[in-house]
């Protein structure tokens, strides 16, 4: 009869205590704590009723007795330990989509909102993998075959050695990387970054690898081991105002004045430009041609791009309808 009233009072403890911790969410909920208490009761719910009733069973059935009882309350052990290591995952999943949560979702936002984005995922995922390690060593140590190994596990040497061992491996290494790039304040989500000619914008920053969205809606996935090893650009580190810079081939004869003017109508019209910076020159010649280059500031670079592209066609539009003797020409001297 003790471990049967054991079991009963185990599970109306258990209904008792999701009664009284909905009936607390809901009360202080009202307040300024509802963007905490609601999504961690809803997520931890279930995973903490599990752990009350498998604290039950285990600490119903007699110690002693007959083997089959000994086996079933070691498996109880192990679900025990198990589902609160499941528990420990759940509230450090609800304090990462909170902490999202409580970042503004802008795509042009501060640099220290977006450095923190980069970072909040990465941690997660690490503790996460420091607990599943904790449940493993727990879960050796009620072997006594393997008890001596799952101590060392646990010990600060057996996780370390452990690491070490495995860090040749490819995916931990991508996550020792992805660690580094979290913190080394080098990479954030959003940032316009420049890989092998192409730009893109950083989408997300996982332990093993890197999701970029390029400018033509391509995803390009990288390890993160790549961004430690290899050089890349990255445009908005500080700000993410970006400077485009295009280039046209002009005859000797242009006036750079008059397509300076025409340069500020068409810089000054458009909406991409933010209104901070714009400048022509003559930044090269050949015996051909010469080389001018306008640069303008945009508020990002989806934004860098367009005015890009739209300065390119306004410049070649006018010169070719306006003056179309400034397009390049071949000369040659004729001897007869």
């Amino acid at each position: 009869m003790r471990p049967a009233l054991i079991v009963l009072a185990a599970v109306g403890a258990a209904v008792l205590v999701d009664l009284l911790t909905g009936v607390l969410v809901r009360r202080f909920a009202r307040g300024r704590y509802q963007w905490l208490l609601t999504p961690l009761r809803q997520a931890c719910r279930r995973p903490t009723t599990v752990v009350l009733l498998l604290a039950a069973l285990y600490f119903a059935l007699p110690t002693g007795g007959t083997e089959w009882v000994r086996v079933l309350r070691h498996v109880i052990l192990l679900l025990l330990i198990a589902s609160a290591g499941w528990l420990v995952v759940k509230a450090l999943h609800v304090a990462e989509s909170v902490a999202f949560s409580r970042l503004p979702h802008e795509t042009v936002v501060d640099r220290r909102i977006r450095r923190a984005r980069t970072q909040i995922r990465p941690v997660r995922r690490l503790t996460s993998a420091v607990v599943v390690v904790v449940v493993i060593g727990l879960i050796l140590i009620t072997f006594r075959p393997v008890r001596s190994f799952g101590f060392t596990f646990l010990t600060s040497a057996g996780v370390i050695g452990a690491v070490i061992g495995l860090s040749a491996r490819t995916a931990l290494g991508n996550a020792f990387a992805g660690i580094q790039v979290a913190f080394a304040d080098s990479l954030h989500v959003d940032d316009v970054v420049v890989i092998n000619g192409e730009w893109g914008r950083v989408e997300e920053v996982k332990l093993t690898n890197v999701v970029i969205r390029l400018w033509d809606e391509r995803t390009l996935v990288l390890p993160t081991t790549y961004f430690t090893e290899h050089a890349f650009q990255n445009w908005t580190r500080h700000e993410t105002r970006v400077v485009g810079e295009i280039r046209i081939h002009l005859d000797h004869t242009a006036d750079l004045d008059d397509l300076r003017q025409a340069t500020r109508r068409l810089v000054e019209s458009s909406p991409l430009w933010d209104r901070h910076q714009w400048v022509l020159q003559m930044v090269d010649a050949t015996p051909q041609t010469v080389v001018i280059q306008v640069q303008a500031s945009a508020a990002d670079g989806p934004s860098a791009w367009d005015l890009r592209c739209d300065l390119r066609e306004g410049l070649i539009h006018y010169v070719r309808n306006t003056h179309p003797q400034w397009l390049p020409r071949t000369r040659g001297e004729y001897q007869p």
